[in-house]
């Protein structure tokens, strides 16, 4: 029966004592645990109660120091991904070379491994005001992109390596703001502005060992002050106008230009056009005024009379009418040639005679010494 049932286990305790012996014996029930873990290891079975207990064996301390030593070696080791490397410091001492990616065991509680990743890029925000070389203030706001190039430096060489950059890209940025004027950081220097404090900030960085490199400065945003800023944004606005007039007034004068010596080369050419002619006519004439010498040397009345009527006919050819003083009378004669032409425009209807043509034939019938004496 159970030691707290009515009538079993009386005057006694979980312990085998009764209850007249005072408080349990603490060094009884250690011993009865001892040899309860040698039975179960190996040790064989202990005494009775009062007996004494029986060491532990070597097996039991050999297998718990083995299952310490699994768990150390395991503990030890870890694995380093394609992005990243490590260091390894035994005793605090930095140890050659450098872990790679892949899986490596080193000591637990001797060495300790730094592990970074050197591939990332990683961004720093950076945002700023200072003076420019015209004694003007502007705001910068800028994003500096860096790796980690050498992580030995990175982890040992500088206490904060971030913060060392922080302060790099604050001096490099001062430094070339404060040597530029305003308009240029607002404008069109923006660009040269992001390639000069990218270098001074890399040379800041090899200056100090912190195993950082920069890659990429992008100025995000100049302005003025918010106090100042539409003042500014109407300068801004007139050196736009400004450049836009220009391109305008260069566009017209890529097109007036050449119009204008396209047409100066046609006068020339016309000229020399013009000029061709005219002595070309000129010789045209000579060589005429030659050739007609030559026959009125030959026969002079002919020639004088063929050239009378070569002028009277150059004469009446621009005339419609003509009015012709008789010899011998006060009459005058009349040739409307107007309608003489009228006739001749009409080649197939045969010549009627009339009063007109009456009065053409009898002006044809005049004398050549009559002619002669008129002009």
């Amino acid at each position: 029966m159970a030691w707290n049932e009515p009538g079993g286990g009386k005057n006694r305790d979980p312990w085998g004592n009764r209850d007249d012996q005072g408080p349990p014996d603490l060094d009884e029930a250690f011993r009865k645990l001892q040899n309860s873990l040698s039975d179960m290891f190996g040790g064989g079975s202990g005494g009775g109660s009062g007996g004494p207990a029986k060491p532990i064996s070597f097996k039991l301390i050999g297998l718990g120091f083995g299952l310490l030593l699994i768990i150390y070696l395991g503990s030890g080791v870890y694995q380093i991904d394609e992005q990243e490397k490590g260091v390894v410091l035994r005793f605090g001492k930095l140890l050659p070379g450098v872990i790679l990616p892949g899986l490596h065991w080193n000591p637990r509680f001797i060495d300790e491994v730094l592990v970074e990743n050197v591939t990332r890029v990683r961004s720093r925000p950076h945002d700023s005001e200072m003076l420019t070389e015209d004694e003007n203030i502007v705001k910068v706001k800028m994003t500096v992109q860096y790796v980690i190039s050498d992580i030995k430096a990175y982890k040992l060489q500088v206490n904060s390596p971030d913060e060392s950059l922080y302060q790099a890209t604050e001096s490099a940025l001062r430094h070339v703001v404060g040597s530029t004027e305003m308009h240029q950081v607002l404008t069109e220097g923006r660009a040269q502005l992001a390639i000069d404090v990218k270098e001074r900030i890399h040379t800041y960085m090899e200056r100090y060992g912190t195993g950082i490199q920069v890659t990429q400065v992008n100025i995000e945003e100049t302005a003025p002050p918010d106090a100042v800023r539409a003042a500014f944004d109407d300068v801004i606005k007139a050196r736009e106008d400004e450049v836009r007039l220009r391109n305008e007034a260069d566009a017209y004068a890529n097109q007036v230009i050449p119009e204008a010596r396209g047409e100066a080369q046609r006068y020339l050419e016309e000229a020399e056009g013009y000029k061709q002619s005219k002595i070309a006519q000129a010789t045209g004439e000579a060589e005429r005024f030659n050739k007609l010498y030559v026959e009125y040397a030959l026969a002079p009345e002919v020639t004088r009379e063929r050239i009378y009527l070569d002028t009277i006919e150059s004469v009446m050819e621009s005339s419609t009418k003509v009015m012709i003083d008789v010899e011998g009378g006060n009459n005058l004669l009349y040739l409307p040639l107007d309608k003489i032409m009228q006739q001749n425009q009409a080649p197939s209807q045969g010549f009627t005679p009339s009063s007109s043509s009456t009065n053409m034939s009898s002006s044809t019938n005049l004398s050549p010494n009559s002619r002669r004496d008129r002009r």
